[in-house]
């Protein structure tokens, strides 16, 4: 079996009494586009979190290429995956080109400034990204979705062959979703890695090719998208009823749901 990009074995992790994470197993392939979903609740933050080390599992390991998380430090992973959060709090009056030039700091020696390459990418992904023009504004002068297009970019701009996506679309209208996720899928295209946390399965199934569906503190099903997204998957997970359907022009996968819930 080829070497994993993630190996997750049988995971468990609590806060207090409250046990979040419950003998989680997964495997994760570089060069995809996951999307985990499930209930509120169910530990799918809290499993990005262990990923990158930020937490430490009451019982179980994360491997990243091979090695044990715990042992790699956190300068290294800082330029092996990149986090864009579901909520960015900064009580400091930077500018917005400072806090996408905070992505790079991974890659600069301690006391020393950007040089002008550095310098450049960092613009290069403020284009791409559409907020150039944001550059000398204060980053707490923004609103929630200007501020998550910073925060997009600052994970951008910091190059990594991982990206981790917590909710990262939750503050932005769908014009600037769509186009941070069209940058996603663009880099996954070209052999990075994108993981992330979807509450919009809609979403997921539109950009993913592999879906996690969550319960309870464990992987309940995972795979490729077409094959398990299903309506029996939704209902045992969410506890709704809902309908596959395939968009006309993408042939995308989209789900109907209706009203009522299941019991």
């Amino acid at each position: 079996m080829a070497e994993a990009l993630f190996d997750l074995r049988h995971l468990r992790f609590a806060f207090g009494e409250r046990e979040v994470i419950s003998g989680l197993d997964w495997r994760v392939a570089p060069g995809h586009f996951y999307g985990i979903v499930g209930p509120n609740g169910c530990g799918k933050t809290t499993l990005l979190m262990l990923m990158m080390g930020y937490y430490v599992p009451k019982s179980g390991e994360v491997f990243f290429e091979g090695r044990n998380i715990r042992t790699l430090k956190r300068r290294f992973l800082a330029t092996k995956m990149a986090l864009v959060p579901q909520d960015f709090a900064i009580h400091f009056d930077f500018s917005v080109f400072d806090v996408v030039m905070m992505g790079r700091y991974p890659y600069l020696p301690r006391f020393t400034a950007p040089s002008r390459e550095e310098i450049e990418k960092v613009r290069d992904v403020m284009e791409e990204m559409g907020i150039e023009e944001m550059a000398r504004r204060s980053v707490m002068a923004l609103s929630g979705g200007e501020k998550q297009r910073v925060v997009f970019a600052r994970a951008l701009a910091q190059d990594t062959p991982v990206l981790l996506l917590d909710e990262a679309t939750s503050n932005m209208d769908i014009q600037h979703t769509l186009h941070a996720l069209d940058r996603v899928a663009e880099r996954v295209a070209a052999g990075k890695t994108a993981i992330g946390v979807f509450h919009d399965l809609n979403l997921a199934a539109m950009y993913c090719d592999r879906l996690v569906f969550m319960a309870d503190g464990a992987i309940v099903r995972s795979g490729e998208t077409g094959q398990v997204l299903t309506e029996e998957t939704i209902a045992r997970v969410f506890r709704v009823e809902s309908e596959i359907l395939r968009h006309p022009r993408t042939a995308a996968r989209q789900v109907l749901f209706f009203k009522r819930s299941l019991s």
